[in-house]
Protein backbone atom coordinates (compact mmCIF):
# COMPACT_ATOMS: atom_id res chain seq x y z
CA UNK A 1 0.00 0.00 0.00
CA UNK A 2 1.09 3.50 -0.82
CA UNK A 3 -0.44 5.31 2.48
CA UNK A 4 2.42 5.01 4.00
CA UNK A 5 5.46 6.34 1.80
CA UNK A 6 5.62 9.79 2.78
CA UNK A 7 6.33 8.51 5.70
CA UNK A 8 9.39 7.19 4.54
CA UNK A 9 12.64 8.62 6.45
CA UNK A 10 14.26 8.84 2.68
CA UNK A 11 12.57 11.87 2.75
CA UNK A 12 14.47 13.59 4.74
CA UNK A 13 17.41 12.81 2.20
CA UNK A 14 15.13 14.23 -0.78
CA UNK A 15 14.85 17.44 1.65
CA UNK A 16 18.65 17.75 1.87
CA UNK A 17 19.39 17.02 -1.62
CA UNK A 18 17.38 19.84 -2.31
CA UNK A 19 18.95 21.93 0.25
CA UNK A 20 22.38 21.12 -1.15
CA UNK A 21 21.71 22.11 -4.43
CA UNK A 22 19.87 19.67 -6.25
CA UNK A 23 21.27 16.81 -8.57
CA UNK A 24 24.82 18.18 -7.09
CA UNK A 25 23.86 16.04 -3.61
CA UNK A 26 23.84 13.05 -5.47
CA UNK A 27 26.57 10.83 -4.69
CA UNK A 28 29.65 10.69 -6.80
CA UNK A 29 31.29 7.16 -8.23
CA UNK A 30 34.48 6.05 -8.64
CA UNK A 31 34.96 3.30 -10.61
CA UNK A 32 36.84 0.56 -8.57
CA UNK A 33 39.54 -1.79 -9.84
CA UNK A 34 38.24 -4.82 -10.85
CA UNK A 35 38.71 -7.36 -7.77
CA UNK A 36 42.08 -9.47 -8.02
CA UNK A 37 40.68 -12.17 -5.36
CA UNK A 38 37.37 -13.54 -6.93
CA UNK A 39 35.25 -16.09 -7.94
CA UNK A 40 35.19 -17.83 -11.19
CA UNK A 41 32.34 -17.29 -13.39
CA UNK A 42 30.78 -20.83 -12.92
CA UNK A 43 30.59 -23.09 -15.95
CA UNK A 44 27.11 -24.32 -15.75
CA UNK A 45 24.06 -21.43 -15.13
CA UNK A 46 22.50 -21.76 -11.50
CA UNK A 47 21.56 -19.25 -9.01
CA UNK A 48 23.74 -17.78 -6.04
CA UNK A 49 22.71 -14.75 -3.16
CA UNK A 50 24.39 -11.84 -2.10
CA UNK A 51 23.41 -9.02 1.04
CA UNK A 52 24.19 -5.49 0.84
CA UNK A 53 23.57 -2.94 2.75
CA UNK A 54 24.81 0.48 1.69
CA UNK A 55 21.77 3.03 2.55
CA UNK A 56 18.28 3.53 1.57
CA UNK A 57 17.75 0.68 -0.42
CA UNK A 58 15.77 2.04 -3.20
CA UNK A 59 18.70 3.06 -4.81
CA UNK A 60 20.52 0.15 -3.89
CA UNK A 61 17.68 -1.88 -5.77
CA UNK A 62 17.61 0.59 -8.80
CA UNK A 63 21.00 -0.13 -9.43
CA UNK A 64 21.28 -4.15 -8.81
CA UNK A 65 17.88 -4.37 -10.77
CA UNK A 66 19.91 -3.41 -14.03
CA UNK A 67 22.36 -5.41 -13.54
CA UNK A 68 23.02 -8.07 -16.25
CA UNK A 69 23.01 -11.52 -14.53
CA UNK A 70 20.93 -10.32 -11.49
CA UNK A 71 17.85 -12.03 -11.44
CA UNK A 72 15.91 -10.45 -8.75
CA UNK A 73 16.79 -7.82 -6.07
CA UNK A 74 14.92 -7.74 -3.15
CA UNK A 75 14.29 -4.65 -0.49
CA UNK A 76 14.46 -5.83 2.59
CA UNK A 77 15.88 -5.62 6.20
CA UNK A 78 19.37 -7.47 7.91
CA UNK A 79 21.32 -7.08 11.26
CA UNK A 80 17.71 -7.38 14.04
CA UNK A 81 14.97 -9.30 14.93
CA UNK A 82 11.56 -10.37 13.27
CA UNK A 83 9.47 -8.92 15.76
CA UNK A 84 11.17 -5.38 14.48
CA UNK A 85 11.13 -5.81 10.86
CA UNK A 86 8.70 -3.36 9.69
CA UNK A 87 9.46 -0.20 7.83
CA UNK A 88 8.93 2.45 11.04
CA UNK A 89 10.53 0.38 13.25
CA UNK A 90 13.89 0.10 11.38
CA UNK A 91 13.80 3.83 10.51
CA UNK A 92 14.40 4.56 14.17
CA UNK A 93 17.82 3.53 14.31
CA UNK A 94 17.63 1.23 17.53
CA UNK A 95 16.52 -2.32 15.70
CA UNK A 96 20.47 -3.47 14.65
CA UNK A 97 18.59 -3.72 11.13
CA UNK A 98 19.83 -2.17 7.88
CA UNK A 99 18.37 -1.44 4.95
CA UNK A 100 19.52 -4.12 2.77
CA UNK A 101 19.57 -5.75 -0.36
CA UNK A 102 18.81 -9.62 -1.56
CA UNK A 103 20.96 -9.91 -5.17
CA UNK A 104 19.93 -13.50 -6.56
CA UNK A 105 22.42 -13.38 -9.51
CA UNK A 106 23.40 -16.47 -12.08
CA UNK A 107 27.30 -16.66 -11.48
CA UNK A 108 27.38 -18.11 -14.80
CA UNK A 109 27.19 -14.40 -16.11
CA UNK A 110 28.38 -12.10 -13.23
CA UNK A 111 30.96 -13.18 -10.35
CA UNK A 112 30.56 -12.12 -6.55
CA UNK A 113 33.75 -9.92 -7.12
CA UNK A 114 31.97 -7.80 -9.82
CA UNK A 115 28.97 -7.32 -8.01
CA UNK A 116 31.03 -6.11 -4.97
CA UNK A 117 33.00 -3.65 -7.42
CA UNK A 118 29.84 -2.34 -9.00
CA UNK A 119 28.28 -1.84 -5.15
CA UNK A 120 31.31 -0.02 -4.03
CA UNK A 121 31.91 2.01 -7.29
CA UNK A 122 27.58 3.33 -7.95
CA UNK A 123 25.19 2.20 -5.70
CA UNK A 124 26.77 3.03 -2.15
CA UNK A 125 30.13 5.08 -1.23
CA UNK A 126 31.95 2.52 0.95
CA UNK A 127 33.85 5.49 2.92
CA UNK A 128 30.68 5.99 4.80
CA UNK A 129 29.60 3.88 7.14
CA UNK A 130 26.28 4.88 9.67
CA UNK A 131 25.28 7.29 6.72
CA UNK A 132 25.08 7.44 2.92
CA UNK A 133 24.91 10.85 1.53
CA UNK A 134 21.57 12.95 2.92
CA UNK A 135 20.72 9.65 4.83
CA UNK A 136 22.32 9.15 8.72
CA UNK A 137 21.51 6.52 11.19
CA UNK A 138 22.82 2.53 11.65
CA UNK A 139 19.63 1.38 9.19
CA UNK A 140 21.95 3.06 6.51
CA UNK A 141 25.19 1.35 7.56
CA UNK A 142 27.73 0.12 4.55
CA UNK A 143 27.67 -3.65 5.21
CA UNK A 144 28.98 -6.96 2.79
CA UNK A 145 26.83 -9.74 4.53
CA UNK A 146 28.85 -12.98 3.79
CA UNK A 147 27.06 -15.83 3.34
CA UNK A 148 30.03 -19.01 3.48
CA UNK A 149 33.98 -18.92 3.49
CA UNK A 150 34.41 -18.03 -0.50
CA UNK A 151 32.44 -14.71 -0.05
CA UNK A 152 34.41 -14.16 2.89
CA UNK A 153 37.75 -14.17 1.12
CA UNK A 154 36.42 -12.37 -1.70
CA UNK A 155 34.68 -9.56 0.32
CA UNK A 156 37.78 -9.48 2.76
CA UNK A 157 40.62 -9.03 -0.14
CA UNK A 158 38.55 -6.74 -1.58
CA UNK A 159 37.94 -4.20 0.98
CA UNK A 160 41.72 -4.39 1.50
CA UNK A 161 42.39 -4.22 -2.17
CA UNK A 162 40.74 -0.71 -2.18
CA UNK A 163 42.12 0.38 0.79
CA UNK A 164 45.59 -0.35 -0.17
CA UNK A 165 45.43 1.10 -3.75
CA UNK A 166 43.96 4.44 -1.81
CA UNK A 167 40.97 4.15 -4.28
CA UNK A 168 38.89 6.68 -2.36
CA UNK A 169 40.03 9.71 -0.99
CA UNK A 170 39.22 8.72 2.58
CA UNK A 171 39.44 4.74 4.38
CA UNK A 172 37.03 2.01 3.74
CA UNK A 173 34.60 2.31 6.08
CA UNK A 174 32.47 -0.79 5.16
CA UNK A 175 32.15 -3.87 7.17
CA UNK A 176 32.00 -7.69 6.68
CA UNK A 177 29.79 -9.98 8.66
CA UNK A 178 28.06 -12.94 8.48
CA UNK A 179 24.99 -12.66 7.34
CA UNK A 180 21.97 -12.79 9.36
CA UNK A 181 18.07 -13.37 8.68
CA UNK A 182 16.61 -11.03 6.06
CA UNK A 183 13.31 -10.14 6.20
CA UNK A 184 11.79 -9.04 2.73
CA UNK A 185 10.48 -5.17 2.94
CA UNK A 186 6.93 -4.06 2.35
CA UNK A 187 5.41 -4.20 -0.88
CA UNK A 188 5.95 -0.81 -1.63
CA UNK A 189 9.27 -0.53 -0.89
CA UNK A 190 9.80 -3.07 -3.82
CA UNK A 191 11.06 -1.85 -7.31
CA UNK A 192 10.52 1.66 -6.51
CA UNK A 193 12.60 4.02 -8.69
CA UNK A 194 10.75 1.69 -11.25
CA UNK A 195 7.45 2.36 -10.42
CA UNK A 196 8.37 6.13 -9.48
CA UNK A 197 10.90 7.37 -11.78
CA UNK A 198 10.27 11.19 -10.61
CA UNK A 199 9.74 11.06 -7.49
CA UNK A 200 12.24 13.69 -6.00
CA UNK A 201 14.70 11.33 -4.19
CA UNK A 202 15.04 8.80 -6.69
CA UNK A 203 15.42 11.56 -9.77
CA UNK A 204 17.66 13.50 -7.57
CA UNK A 205 19.83 10.69 -5.73
CA UNK A 206 19.37 7.37 -7.58
CA UNK A 207 19.12 7.96 -11.10
CA UNK A 208 22.49 9.26 -11.73
CA UNK A 209 24.10 5.93 -10.05
CA UNK A 210 21.73 4.24 -12.99
CA UNK A 211 23.75 6.03 -15.39
CA UNK A 212 26.76 5.44 -14.13
CA UNK A 213 26.54 1.98 -14.23
CA UNK A 214 25.31 2.09 -17.90
CA UNK A 215 28.58 4.16 -18.35
CA UNK A 216 31.07 2.89 -16.24
CA UNK A 217 30.10 -1.05 -16.34
CA UNK A 218 28.27 -1.14 -20.39
CA UNK A 219 28.94 -4.65 -20.08
CA UNK A 220 26.73 -5.55 -16.85
CA UNK A 221 24.65 -3.01 -17.87
CA UNK A 222 20.53 -4.01 -19.43
CA UNK A 223 17.82 -1.32 -20.05
CA UNK A 224 15.48 -2.85 -18.92
CA UNK A 225 15.54 -3.62 -15.24
CA UNK A 226 14.80 -7.13 -13.22
CA UNK A 227 11.93 -6.53 -10.89
CA UNK A 228 10.20 -8.33 -7.81
CA UNK A 229 6.97 -10.07 -7.88
CA UNK A 230 4.89 -8.39 -5.30
CA UNK A 231 1.47 -9.35 -4.45
CA UNK A 232 -1.21 -6.84 -5.48
CA UNK A 233 -2.20 -4.08 -2.92
CA UNK A 234 -6.31 -4.54 -1.92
Amino acid sequence: MMRKLFLSSCLAGVLAAFAGGGASAAESVVLAPAPTVDAPLAKTHGTETAILSGGCFWGMQDVFQHVAGVEQAVSGYTGGGASTAQYETVSTGTTGHAESLKITYDPAIVSYGTLLRIFVSVAANPTELDYQGPDHGPQYRSMIWVENPEQRMVATAYLQQLAAAHTFDAPIATQVAAAMPFYQAEAYHQNFAVLHPDYPYIAIIDAPKVAALAQLFPTYYRATPSQVRVASAD
